[in-house]
């Protein structure tokens, strides 16, 4: 829940200079506030930049206030969606059968969805990591096309902490994801404390596929650093 839409401007006016160093087959999504989906996707039209946005309900439409429709993302050129984010898990409710909905949904209307799963510090010196992961990949996904879909590992502890999980350990619990996975070609990224003096070394564990980025997707220098990783 960050930038207002002038503030958003801002940023891309900083941050689009950097992608004439960026390969071309290297893929970035911004995924702003609803509120500014709208005046980035006028920024970003015919650039590398894809937009996303941060949940979708799973109905077309109806009385469900605060909640955004696909077909409302689609028309402004959104073609990607984060569902089941850890803070939406723990701040409003989520469970894995309304993250199975909207997931179910988002390819319905042809958006690719970003389905975010991971446990907490709790759960991990629990021991349960493996469990909790398995668990919800196998509730998540029932109906879902896995040749249209990015998993974001996100081990919650290391969101906002600045604690970041070990890189070899992000990499085995992406490779057990991974072998859950009726494809095994899947996008799988990993989500948590990624920075810019970090994501060379993350990109470079052969189970990850790419990065969930947040506070350090704000400012368009440091952005621009992980988005460029050698």
């Amino acid at each position: 829940m960050f930038k207002t839409r002038s503030e958003s401007e801002e940023f891309l006016r900083g941050f689009l200079p950097h992608l004439e160093e960026t390969p071309s087959e290297r893929e970035v999504v911004l995924c702003p506030p609803f509120t500014d989906l709208s005046v980035m996707s006028k920024y970003l039209h015919g650039s590398l930049i894809q937009l996303g946005a941060q949940n979708v309900h799973w109905e077309e439409n109806g009385a469900y206030t605060g909640e955004i429709a696909a077909p409302m993302l689609t028309e402004i050129g959104v073609r990607y969606v984060i569902v089941g984010h850890s803070e939406r898990r723990q701040y409003f409710g989520e469970t894995d059968a309304t993250v199975n909905l909207r997931l179910q949904t988002a390819q319905k209307h042809g958006l690719i969805p970003i389905l975010c799963v991971g446990e907490t510090k709790q759960q991990r010196d629990a021991g349960e990591t493996e469990n909790l992961i398995i668990s919800q990949l196998e509730k998540d996904l029932v109906n879902v096309d896995q040749n249209n879909l990015v998993i974001a590992y996100e081990p919650i502890w290391a969101i906002g902490t600045g604690d970041t999980c070990e890189t070899k350990e992000a990499n085995r619990v992406i490779g057990l994801i991974r072998s859950q996975l009726t494809n095994p070609n899947v996008s799988i990224q990993y989500g948590g404390s990624v920075k810019p003096n970090n994501i060379d070394e993350i990109m470079a564990q052969p189970e990850i596929d790419g990065a969930l980025v947040g506070g350090a997707s704000l400012e368009a220098d440091s952005f621009a650093r992980i988005v460029n990783y050698q």
